[in-house]
């Protein structure tokens, strides 16, 4: 089974340590599983022109395809002005619309105040519904006080959330084969 987290967020080092989180979690639960990191600003995505995969730049087409082949994801988003991160929006645009059919996906989110929690449960579980995901009953909201100065998560409280996401991706991904 392969696992893919995908960091949406161009700057900054929060979201990608919180989906690496998740993927060492569920490593550490079933060390069988295949994991990897797609961090966006690692990648040139094109911007979504409306054409077909083929004709957008390497880069593009392949986190495309790393999406459509793996088993299970986890989505990563900061949220800005009470949405997900543009540049995953757009990665999102990119996909086809059975991009998620039967695979379960799981999101983590994190915004500079708490108020802003529920973005990713009316926002990006639509968007993941749309595409057919299969979405575990929990999803991970990251309070910016829960990490410290090299963006790693510290709170306890938190860690044993994404433990509890990682073991449901998990188990719902066994229960389709």
């Amino acid at each position: 089974m392969k696992l893919i987290g995908i960091s949406g967020a161009l700057s900054g080092s929060k979201t990608a340590h919180m989906v690496a989180q998740v993927l060492h979690t569920a490593k550490f639960i079933n060390p069988h599983i295949e994991t990897e990191l797609i961090d966006l600003k690692d990648y040139d995505v094109e911007f979504m022109r409306g054409y077909a995969l083929s004709t957008y730049n390497e880069d593009t087409v392949t986190v495309v395809n790393k999406i459509l082949k793996a088993d299970s994801l986890v989505i990563g988003t900061p949220i800005y002005q009470a949405s997900i991160s543009g540049c995953l929006k757009n990665l999102l645009d990119l996909l086809p619309e059975y991009a998620f059919d039967k695979k379960t996906v799981g999101f983590i989110t994190t915004a500079g105040s708490e108020k802003y929690f529920l973005v990713g449960e009316y926002h990006l579980r639509p968007i993941i519904q749309f595409f057919g995901g299969i979405l575990p009953s929990r999803n991970v909201f990251v309070p910016d006080d829960s990490f410290n100065d090299e963006s790693e998560i510290v709170d306890k409280l938190i860690l044993k959330r994404i433990q509890g996401l990682a073991k449901e991706i998990l188990e719902l991904s066994h229960e389709k084969k």
